[in-house]
């Protein structure tokens, strides 16, 4: 698999806090990437720099061998690199499928010839429907975003992402505040979309995260302790003694787990 997001010593400070602490590690073309730690060890700090909300202080981010340190969210998202909630909020007066059209617009552009204005329409119209039917919201076009339960919500902002057609989609947190019933169902819809692109992930259900990803990168303090397999990762004793809790099988080296 080649390397699409290679992240170097990635340092962000706030005052006398280390959020970010030359923070390593690399996502690999077509793999589901979890990045778990505990409350406090900076995944959401380091997912923001990655999308382009905040600078680093120091290190560098390269995503398809390009350097993204000139890069704004907008050009990321262009590139490729979208975040779930970073391109579009939801409008929750306006219907789940007025939500989807206006974020294919945002990516296609106006149509610039009158005469192509309905052709544009119907086209734009029809990707709309088609995320709708990817993320799980066939049933739902007419209803407005704000009477969605919160799970539905997720898929909504899921599909505002994918109109970006992105080749890594970050996701923080995609089943947080969900029920047993509606994270299987996220997970289900995160098992498809992993078919079609790379995902990096940022989530502390542990049991998803297992079932889901390729490897696994766990940060502590800013820092990333160890990167591997989720066999790798389950059975390093520094995760488990700083995160996982001391049970699963017998240690493997650092070597075999980095």
């Amino acid at each position: 698999m080649a390397e699409l997001l290679r992240v170097e010593s990635l340092v962000k400070t706030f005052g006398a806090l280390r959020a970010t602490d030359e923070a390593s590690f690399e996502v690999m073309e077509g793999e589901v990437h979890a990045l778990i730690g505990p409350n406090g060890a900076g995944k959401t700090t380091l997912i923001h720099q990655i999308a382009g909300g905040l600078r680093p202080d120091g290190g560098r981010i390269h995503f398809r061998g390009q350097d993204l340190a000139p890069f704004g969210m907008a050009a990321r998202v262009q590139a490729g690199l979208v975040r779930s909630h970073q391109i579009t909020s939801i409008f929750a007066r306006c219907s789940v499928l007025d939500n989807l059209v206006l974020a294919v617009q945002t990516r296609r552009g106006g149509a610039h010839q009158w005469w192509q204005a309905r052709r544009h329409q119907i086209v734009v119209i029809a990707e709309a429907e088609a995320l709708a039917q990817k993320v799980g919201l066939s049933a739902q076009l007419d209803r407005a975003a704000g009477s969605l339960s919160h799970a539905e919500q997720r898929q909504l902002e899921i599909g505002l992402a994918l109109a970006a057609k992105p080749r890594l989609l970050l996701l923080d947190e995609p089943m947080a505040g969900m029920g047993p019933d509606e994270s299987e169902r996220m997970l289900e819809l995160l098992q498809l979309l992993r078919l079609n692109m790379t995902l990096l992930l940022v989530e502390h259900d542990m049991d998803a995260v297992f079932r889901l990803a390729t490897r696994i990168s766990v940060l502590v303090g800013g820092r990333v302790i160890a990167t591997g397999t989720p066999e790798q990762i389950r059975s390093h004793a520094g995760v488990r003694e700083a995160y996982l809790g001391d049970e699963g099988p017998p240690h493997v080296t650092q070597e075999a787990a980095t």
